[in-house]
């Protein structure tokens, strides 16, 4: 098992849970967490769906475009106010 728990902890891990929250909410919480494990999934495989997709050109999505330093011509930086 991982963590080194063996069964006998992890049976007194279920006990103090069931002290501490009760045999009612012990299962809504586990269902809250099922949904949440299954949100984390179906979001990480959207995440590698999107990054797998080739980029079109021609899709509606507008490309970066770096813009090229320029040079002025009389060797003085510019001002910001320019």
């Amino acid at each position: 098992m991982p963590f080194n728990v063996g069964p006998w902890e992890l049976l007194l891990i279920l006990l103090g849970l069931l002290l501490v929250f009760g045999a009612k909410r012990l299962p809504e919480m586990g269902a809250a967490m099922g949904k949440g494990i299954r949100e984390f999934k179906k979001n990480i495989s959207e995440m590698k769906a999107e990054l797998d997709r080739p980029a079109d050109s021609d899709s509606d999505t507008p490309q970066r475009q770096i813009d090229q330093p320029v040079s002025s011509s009389s060797g003085d930086p510019k001002k910001l106010s320019e």
